[in-house]
């Protein structure tokens, strides 16, 4: 409840707290069960990529709401993750690396690029992953093909931020545009 909707709710709080009467009451005792059973309507991932010169990689970071990834993997792989819980899979990091192999892709000088999988982490409803791109000595173009979640959530849509010699550019990709190219010169 207070993830998805944490501004709603700091809002309603402070807007009854200065004018409570048992009417306005009445109405945040029915908004609060509608907001808590309503799942995020948007679908959104970010993605940054950060060249680091001194260790000649690339360092990604990739996040994505966890109920999302989460039920892309079960369906496409027909297994149940269960994010999070005791029961959670001992290999989910098997299944996470082999569908990030599958849904993005980068190219750079215009040289196809395979990424290391470092890892992930949970933070809240969120699900980040860590990737990296090893002797990578000059960048003139980076190409991206990303259709992270796009099969599942048709409004899918991948924001990718790149600092890249301290320049700073964006992309958002959806599931008909999948690839952009960017120019470092």
């Amino acid at each position: 409840l207070l993830k998805n909707h944490k501004k709603i709710l700091i809002w309603l709080a402070y807007y009854f707290y200065f004018t409570m009467n048992i009417q306005k009451l009445l109405l945040l005792l029915f908004i609060i069960p509608l907001l808590s059973s309503s799942p995020h309507k948007y679908y959104l991932s970010l993605t940054q990529i950060e060249y680091k010169n001194e260790s000649r990689s690339i360092q990604i970071s990739i996040n994505v709401f966890m109920d999302d990834i989460e039920i892309a993997l079960n369906k496409k792989y027909q297994i149940d993750l269960q994010l999070t819980s005791n029961q959670e899979l001992k290999n989910n990091d098997d299944y996470f690396k082999k569908y990030l192999k599958e849904k993005l892709h980068l190219k750079i000088n215009d040289f196809p690029k395979e990424f290391n999988y470092i890892g992930k982490e949970y933070d809240g409803d969120l699900v980040y992953f860590y990737l990296e791109v090893e002797n990578i000595d000059d960048i003139k173009s980076l190409e991206v093909e990303n259709t992270i979640l796009t099969t599942y959530f048709p409004k899918q849509e991948n924001l990718l931020k790149t600092k890249i010699y301290n320049k700073y550019q964006s992309l958002l990709l959806t599931a008909k545009k999948t690839k952009g190219l960017l120019k470092f010169l």
